[in-house]
């Protein structure tokens, strides 16, 4: 007896989150919505915006550090580690070449061991967030729809 074929299909996408953006009027000024949250993203006055809000690259920055440090929190929790508080520092800079680089550097305070400290540097580079913005997440356009 010869069995069925079988198809191996790839698993399908599941959304973990979702965002709307909505600009209306001829300012700069995005309404967001996440969840039941609301936030807002503005250009500066120098960009011709009115500074009403963080800059679209001050989200992205603000989404990579509060990743960063709730995964490390989630994980020395986990680990039962002395981790009293963290601060993250990022910066979004441009160079001569149009190239442009974050920079990020990671505060840990509480009484860790090196060996401690070096495991949550390394988990850092890990962080859904981070993996996201270094790996280059393809975006997938979607049909527009007309209202």
């Amino acid at each position: 007896m010869t069995a069925a074929p079988t198809t191996a299909t790839a698993p399908e996408f599941v959304r973990a989150a979702a965002v709307v953006a909505t600009s209306t009027g001829e300012d700069y000024r995005v309404d967001i919505r996440s969840g039941r949250h609301r936030l807002a993203a503005d250009e500066p006055q120098s960009n011709g915006g009115a500074d009403t809000a963080t800059t679209p690259v001050g989200l992205l920055l603000s989404a990579l550090g509060s990743c960063t440090a709730i995964t490390l929190r989630m994980y020395a929790q986990r680990k039962q580690w002395p981790l009293e508080s963290l601060r993250v520092h990022l910066g979004y800079e441009k160079g001569p070449d149009r190239t442009a680089r974050i920079t990020r550097r990671i505060d840990l305070v509480g009484e860790l061991d090196e060996a401690q400290r070096a495991r949550l540097l390394d988990i850092a580079e890990r962080t859904p967030v981070t993996r996201a913005v270094s790996g280059g997440t393809p975006i997938v356009e979607e049909p527009a729809r007309h209202e």
